[in-house]
């Protein structure tokens, strides 16, 4: 086999799909990423045997066919090094020999037979689609895979539920300490549907989804999922197993609203939350009228500091505490000015939405709250 291809795209579909690649195999060849030549088409796939990745690029010069595989890590180390520059490949499709000729050099490689690279698996009854765009889709995992768990009890909770209806799609992800719920009116299923995405396959579409602007083609069955977008195939494994009931755990009567400047609360919190006891990270939220008054405390070291900024707020006073990284991490996420905090009482989970949703979307978080000795 041989052909020519440009350096710099060769060496970003490899890194695109090569962080499939897990630090430990089962076998041997999933270290490696599978080349198929057809025509003037190439082929790449990479796999870690429950998530499977696959793109294509153009060539120019291809002769003859074949499948073979070649160790992913050294492919990389040595195209990262090449300024752009056409590269002339030959492949020996006896001995799975491949030499990469530069303008300056030639280097060579050995790889494995292809055809003992394990095969994709998709299911052949996969009949359950839909079709999202590819910026809502990254949207939707952006704003809920921070709030996934890793949790070995509960696998569950480690993944994004998508929970399809005729007219909207939900996405939720929750550690049980935090929980995102994002619903998009824009796709439609053709019946109640849902399944549970893991956390690295969600993790690869949101490093391919930011170069597409394409729709998004999903398909699933009982066991896996598949999404097709442009010239990229993902395959993975779905998480077996019952979701929590998302709706159950979220406040519906929340009295004490409070609408806030979103940078303003997020930068006090950063500025305060350094002066936090470091076991608990515990941020104290004062609300009395038209203020919000942030405080934290580490009695150990002998340090302490409390900010106040203005908000709109007319409720009972009342003070409540938070784990700063995650209300942090949550204000971060969220992308409109202002944000609403809907709140309770001070033992019960507190609610922070978007004060101006995005089109098609609707954006709750959630998070519990932490107890205050005083």
């Amino acid at each position: 086999m041989k052909f020519n291809v440009s350096s710099t795209k060769l060496f970003a579909q490899l890194q695109a799909i090569s962080r499939v690649i897990a630090s430990k195999n089962s076998l041997a060849i999933l270290e490696d990423v599978l080349f198929d030549l057809n025509g003037n088409v190439l082929t790449m796939t990479a796999s870690d045997g429950e998530t499977t990745i696959r793109t294509a690029i153009d060539v120019e010069a291809a002769e003859g066919q074949g499948k073979v595989a070649f160790g992913a890590k050294l492919l990389l180390e040595t195209l990262k090094e090449f300024p752009e520059q056409p590269l002339n490949f030959q492949i020996d499709e006896q001995n799975f020999g491949m030499n990469i000729t530069s303008s300056n050099g030639t280097y060579s490689f050995v790889g494995q037979n292809g055809n003992e690279y394990p095969e994709m698996a998709i299911e052949t009854e996969q009949n359950n689609q839909f079709v999202m765009s590819a910026e809502s889709l990254l949207k939707a995992i952006n704003k809920t895979i921070f709030c996934t768990a890793d949790d070995e009890l509960r696998p569950v909770m480690n993944g994004i539920f998508f929970d399809l209806q005729e007219d909207h799609v939900t996405m939720v992800a929750t550690d049980a300490h935090r929980l995102v719920r994002v619903i998009n009116t824009s796709i439609k299923a053709p019946q109640p549907l849902s399944f549970i995405l893991p956390k690295k396959p969600a993790t690869l579409l949101k490093n391919v989804l930011g170069k597409e602007s394409e729709e998004v083609l999903v398909t699933f069955g009982t066991r896996n999922a598949k999404f097709e977008f442009g010239r990229v195939l993902i395959v993975c494994r779905q998480i077996e197993g019952r979701f929590p009931n998302y709706n159950a755990v979220i406040p519906q009567n929340n009295p004490n609203k409070v609408v806030v400047d979103r940078m303003t609360l997020l930068n006090a919190c950063k500025r305060v939350a350094v002066f936090a006891n470091t076991g608990t990270s515990l941020l104290k939220l004062a609300l009395t009228e038209n203020q919000i008054k942030i405080s934290a405390q580490d009695v150990d070291f002998s340090t302490s500091a409390e900010e106040t900024i203005a908000s709109s707020y007319n409720g009972a006073p009342m003070a409540i505490g938070f784990k700063a990284p995650f209300l942090i991490e949550i204000l971060g996420q969220v992308e409109s000015n202002d944000v609403v905090l809907e709140l309770s009482d001070p033992a019960r989970a507190g609610l922070i939405l978007p004060a101006e949703n995005e089109e098609n979307e609707d954006l709750l978080m959630l998070l519990m709250p932490m107890l205050l000795n005083d």
